[in-house]
């Protein structure tokens, strides 16, 4: 697998330059076509996700056509190489219909065990976020380089992010509360720029529940190569998504798995 990284991680950089493309002409626009998939609630899409899933898998059926996908928005496809590709065109929609940069292009490639990459772009702010084999880097407008998760700290020191905890079960917006109760810091409503910074060494932990595989693959692969670690509730993995904890260090991530171990 590692001798593919270097052209994998082409391939991803060609789909998120041809998702940004298919995305910013909508972004804060009059008309988003923007529909409810959710009758019970809200859960939008637009027609920048569409097109930018769209624009994805073209660059994937020219470049890797033997390889399976997973979108958000249009579902498998199967493939023969091995390898699939999970694609979330824009994580953080209802950010998205808001106007806020805290949406991305998420982009992930591997087989049954996990992610081996991950991508998190954001191209309003023009922030792209990779990782593989134990490396990951950002590239911004100060320029490009190596990122990693910060030094562990006690609870009473850490940064806590989520986008929203009334997702998911009382009992699971109880466990979240749980671990708040015990950090310095808590923001909301980051999407999936809270794995971005997480895996740039600007916060400590994430806490969330009822996340889909797209959702959260891209996220593991740049943490993880960051040197973060993401795993579900009980410590298990959570590429298939569920509830999520991602953390920057080992001593962080069993801090916040022993309040939840109540809560599982």
């Amino acid at each position: 697998m590692r001798h593919l990284l270097p052209e994998l991680t082409d391939v991803a950089h060609a789909m998120a330059d041809a998702a940004s493309e298919a995305i910013l002409p909508h972004f804060r626009g009059a008309d988003l076509g923007t529909e409810n998939k959710d009758a019970g609630g809200y859960d939008p899409v637009t027609i920048a996700d569409r097109a930018a899933e769209q624009a994805m898998r073209l660059v994937l059926a020219e470049r890797r056509p033997m390889d399976a996908i997973l979108g958000e928005e249009f579902g498998t496809q199967t493939g023969q190489s091995g390898l699939t590709w999970v694609l979330d065109p824009i994580d953080g929609t209802r950010g998205f219909v808001a106007g806020t940069p805290t949406w991305g292009v998420l982009i992930a490639v591997g087989d049954e065990a996990g992610p081996v990459l991950g991508m998190i772009d954001q191209p309003y702010i023009r922030e792209r976020f990779w990782g593989s084999d134990k490396t990951a880097w950002l590239r911004g407008p100060m320029g490009e380089g190596r990122i990693r998760t910060r030094a562990p700290r006690g609870l009473s020191d850490v940064v806590l992010f989520t986008t929203f905890p009334e997702v998911g079960s009382a009992t699971e917006r109880a466990g979240f509360e749980a671990v708040a109760d015990q950090v310095k810091l808590v923001r909301y409503g980051m999407d999936c720029y809270a794995y971005a910074l997480l895996a740039a060494g600007q916060i400590d932990l994430v806490i969330e529940a009822g996340l889909n595989s797209y959702d959260i693959q891209a996220p593991i692969g740049v943490i993880e190569a960051a040197g973060g670690i993401v795993t579900d509730w009980s410590g298990a993995p959570v590429h298939m998504g569920g509830r999520v904890v991602a953390a920057s260090h080992v001593d962080v991530h069993r801090a916040a798995l022993d309040i939840l171990a109540g809560f599982v």
